[in-house]
Parts: C-alpha cells; structure tokens; sequence
C-alpha cells in the first residue's frame, strides 16, 4: 500500500493546514490522530481522533486569543513532545498566529536572541525549570516578552496555567476568527540549531509545507492511516514534518515520545510501519544489536550471519533496480520467516516498511549492517532552508546505498563549481526573519540557494555528500580533507561509538575518539576484559587500546595519506545535547567539542 493522502472534492490545490484538520475531523472523525502517555512511559495510551483533535485546538485558539494572540503574532513553545506541545502548535494555527518551538537545550543567551529576534509577547514553557529560563526575560527591557503560559499543574508560580486556556463554550461569533489562513502566510518559524553562530529564524508558508509534503509522498511506501513515533524535538524541521505537517496532511497518527531515551521502549510497543532516525541514532541502534550478537554462541551468529548474506544480497538487486531470481527470492523469504524478523520482532522493527535518515552523512557500515536485517535506510538530505528533505533515496522511484538519493519534485539542484550543492524550487523556504518583523531572502537572483553543503551527482542523477563546506579541513600543505569521511571509516569498528578528527592548518590528522557506551562493555566481556570504572577504566586498559590502535589503522587503509589519522585521544565520556557537544538534532558541535578539548588536542601535536 502506498501513503496517498487521503481526498476530498473540496480541498483546494494548495491546502492550508487548518483545511487539512478540518477534512480529517470531516471525513476521519473517530480515526486516531494523536496518543501520549503518562510523563514516566507507564500506563495506557491516551488518545485523541481527528474529530476531538479539531475541537480541542478551536477551544484551545479561543484561550491563546482571549490572551491577546492574533493573526500574525509569533508565540514560543519550549516544551518536550507532549500533547501541550503539538495541540498549541496546531491551535495557534487556526488561530494565524505562528508558533516557533524552542529547542529545551538552548543556551539563555540563545533564547534571548531568539524571543528577541521573532518580538514574541507569549512564550508556552512546560515546568518549573523551563520557567526559571524564561522569566528573566519578562523584566529585560529589550526583549518583548510580557506573559508565560506553564503547561504542569503545580508549576505556574504566578504565571497563566496552560489548562485555563481551554474554553468553554467557545462564542459562536468565534469561529469568523480561525482557519482563515492563506498558502503564502507564514506556517512556522524554525531556528537553526546553531552548530556555529546565532540561530537564523527560517520562515515557512502553508504553501512550501503542503509542496514538501506532496513531493515526499511521492517517493515513500507505507500504509494508509501509517503511526508515527514522535520523538525528535519539535523545534527540528524533521520532526515538524515528520510529527506535525504529514499526520494532518495523511490523517495518520502520531504517539508522542516525550523523552527521547525511551525511543526504543515506544518502538518495541508500538511496532511502527515507518521509523525515521538521525545517523547517531540508527548507530547506537547497531551497536546495541551488534554488542547482543558478539555475546552468541558461535554456531548461532553462523546461521545469522548467513541470513545477513543472503539479505544483503537481495537488496542488491533492489539497489539496481534488478527483481531477484526466484532461487534468491525463496531463500530471502525463508532467512527473513526464521532468522531475520524474530530478531526484528525483539526491538519492534519487524513491521517497518520504511526506514529513512537525514541530517548527516551516514557511515556506509550502518547502512550495510542494517541491509543484513532486510532493511534499507532510505537516506534523505536537506536543510530546515529546504523545508527538510530536498533529496531521497526511495523504495518506489529508486536508492543507491550510500547516496542521499535523487531530487524530490518539489526542487532540483545542480553543483556549483566548487563543489556547494544549490538546490530551487516550491518546497525552499520564503527567507530569514529579521527583528523588525521583515523577512530576508538568502536566494540569488535565479532563485538558487547556496546550502554550504559539498557534493556531487553521479551519471543517474542520485547525490552524494562530501562534507559541510565550512566543515572542511584544510591541512597546512593546503589539502582539502572531509571530517565526515575519516569520522564514518573511523566509527566502522564497534568499539568506537564518536570520532571528530582536527587538522585544520596542521601537517596531519588528530582524532578524539569516544568508546560506544553499548558495544565497549560486550566486546570487553566477550575477550575476558574486566576493568573497574565503567568506560573509563576501558578506556585506560591495554587491550582495549591495542584494539582501537588495529581500528585506526583498518581505516587508515581505505584513506589517502592525507586522510589518515596520525594520532588519537581515546575518551570515556559520551557526548551529547545536555553536555554541549551535540546539537538537539545530534549533530556535532565542533567548535565546542575543539574548545572543550583544547588540550587534549594541542597535546596530540607534541613531540
């Protein structure tokens, strides 16, 4: 089954999303559209169908509008992906309002250029803690920020509690108000999440949502109706399309993982048609299955790693666009009834059909570790700029492994000559809001947007990325060198869970290196290693190390002498959102994790 949307006569070509919510509560009235469960993952799921989800955002509108919220007004959201969340976002809506989601690990300073920057007078915060953040900025005379809206009970100390804002009944005259939106006005905000600088405020209309949305059903295959797990911050272009835009434009139904952590847990329960990751994700999910299947008898990986085998093989046939023989096809179906969806089964991934990731390059080895359950990550690319996904790869249209697929039919791209991706077209965002409330356009006059990504199409029009361009590493011999590279071929072995590789002006490449959290302690149990200290004592033991040294030159022998990485620090400490050195999006940081391994760096260079 394909994910036509669903249709009605009386849409209009460019729908706006409140039409989309009212066709739904119209045509899918005791369809689910949203589910959440208690804030500790326990108990039932609660839901809303698409009927309740149409009159709980009306009476939701009325309260933000009896606060003063009208057509045009930004309205902040820094909560986690609870239903508080994501019914503010579609009630603020209907209202014409935009709502511009704040990721929970920005810096102060960061929000205070953000609520600066977007002139909000309302800002929606989940607790105690979020309120400590946000209430300075109510007595900072350059901000206007005049009111917070506390989403826990218990937690409002002054402020609006978000339940008084629920109305009832909602004045007849009221509804001359809401759904008046039109395809040009702005959807959303989404602010950059600022690997380097000042977050930018990316401006969104209805019209380059619905666009994106048509152009990304046009290259998926998935169920009618299709769950989705909703667990990536909202403030993320990905999870706005992904957890927001598509449901409504799908009538689909969306389950709210408020702690990203519990990921796992959502998916074993739910057992999702689609499941979307970040690289970082889908590598610990490997190195989770990996560190299980080290810890098997031998004549037992013997039979998996032959259900791999036969798997990979029939995916490259699909890689070609090729049917497999019917010999293959029977031992695939075979493999995949006895071996490879039991093991599925154990993390809920037996009932995937779709299987993507964006917003970086993603290590060649995951990929293939995963083709050996049968599963082909679909990797997309594009930026908050582009409305999320500008390229896919695609079970329908076709994907080559390692590539981020070809263009969606909402954009085209070419390469310039230096190599920077361009990318035009309906679905590339309207520009840059600027704190007077005018929007800046960062397209030439073509209409090109220069995306600071470097990469290339082959012969069948499928892209390939290098690296960001301000990423690029330039050795002092003025050799060109992509992080990404050296970084994935590094992360190949098990052991090593993160990599950033430094040179920038330097005769050769250094590397930090962090043990995996999952694979370290099972390859240590499985070679007799005991250390005390957890990672740590790892980290510091002479076969742990040896280990990492044989890594590093395993990768060194599929890299260039300029590639290859001279020397390594090997870390104990994951890094993450919370401690700096990841994005919310789980992209690195590099200036920060530079900064904060400063000496440890300098130290690699050292005689």
């Amino acid at each position: 089954m394909t994910s036509a949307p669903p249709t009605t006569g009386d849409l209009p070509d460019q729908p706006t999303l409140p039409q989309l919510l009212a066709r739904n509560a119209r045509e899918y009235p005791r369809l689910p559209g949203l589910s959440w469960q208690a804030a500790d993952g326990d108990g039932d799921w609660t839901t809303l169908s698409w009927a309740e989800i149409h009159a709980h955002t009306r009476s939701l509108a009325a309260g933000y509008r009896a606060l003063g919220i009208g057509r045009g007004d930004h309205v902040l959201l820094m909560m986690a992906n609870r239903p508080e969340h994501w019914l503010s976002d579609l009630a603020l809506v209907r209202l014409g309002a935009i709502p511009v989601s704040v990721y929970g690990t920005a810096a102060p300073e960061q929000i205070t250029h953000i609520a600066r920057n977007c002139r909000a007078r309302l800002a929606v915060v989940e607790g105690a803690a979020q309120v400590a953040v946000w209430e300075p900025l109510l007595a900072d005379a350059g901000t206007p920020l005049e009111r917070l809206v506390v989403a826990e009970a218990g937690a409002e100390d002054g402020h609006f509690p978000y339940a008084a804002l629920l109305r009832e009944p909602v004045p007849e005259e009221f509804d001359k108000e809401v759904d008046a939106a039109r395809p040009e006005d702005p959807l959303t905000v989404v602010y950059t999440s600022g690997t380097t600088g000042e977050p930018k405020g990316v401006v969104l209309t209805h019209r380059e949502v619905m666009a994106n949305a048509l152009a990304l059903d046009a290259v998926v295959e998935l169920p009618p109706h299709v769950e989705h797990i909703c667990y990536l911050p909202l403030a993320h272009i990905a999870e706005r399309m992904l957890g927001i835009y598509l449901p409504c434009h799908r009538a689909s139904h969306v389950r709210l993982c408020a702690e990203p952590t519990r990921v796992g847990e959502v998916v074993r329960k739910v057992r999702p048609a689609q499941f979307f990751g970040v690289p970082r994700i889908w590598e610990k999910l490997s190195a989770a299955v990996r560190a299980v299947l080290s810890l098997m008898p031998a004549e037992q990986r013997e039979v998996i790693d032959r259900a791999f085998e036969v798997a990979r093989e029939h995916v490259g046939y699909r890689e070609r666009g090729e049917t497999p023989p019917a010999e293959l096809e029977e031992r695939y179906v075979r493999v995949r009834t006895d071996v490879l969806l039991p093991m599925l089964a154990a993390g809920g991934l037996d009932r995937v059909t779709w299987s993507a990731s964006a917003s970086a390059p993603m290590s060649a080895d995951v990929v293939r570790f995963w083709a050996g359950f049968g599963i082909v990550i679909m990797d997309a690319w594009g930026l908050t700029e582009t409305t999320g996904v500008a390229t896919s790869n695609s079970p329908k249209t076709g994907f080559r492994l390692g590539s981020v697929g070809r263009p969606v039919e909402s954009v085209e791209i070419r390469i310039a000559e230096d190599g920077e991706i361009l990318v035009r077209g309906s679905s590339v965002f309207s520009g840059y809001l600027q704190s007077d409330g005018s929007v800046r356009s960062a397209l030439d006059a073509d209409g090109w947007l220069a995306t600071g990504d470097i990469g290339r199409t082959d012969e069948d029009g499928y892209l390939w990325l290098t690296d960001r361009k301000k990423e690029l590493i330039i050795t002092s011999t003025g050799k060109n060198v992509s992080p990404a590279l050296v970084e994935n071929a590094l992360k190949e072995h098990p052991l090593i869970g993160q990599a950033m590789v430094h040179g920038d002006n330097c005769s050769y490449l250094v590397a930090l290196l962090v043990l995996d959290a999952e694979a370290a302690p099972a390859w240590a149990a499985a070679n007799g290693v005991t250390a005390e200290r957890g990672l740590a004592g790892l980290a510091e033991h002479p076969l742990v190390r040896a280990e990492v040294d044989r890594a590093v030159a395993a990768a060194n022998t599929r890299l260039n002498r300029t590639e290859q990485v001279k020397r390594y620090e090997l870390l104990a400490e994951e890094w993450g959102p919370a401690t700096g050195e990841l994005t919310p999006s789980l992209k690195m940081r590099r200036r920060v994790i530079r900064d904060k391994y400063a000496d440890e760096l300098s130290g690699l260079y050292r005689d």
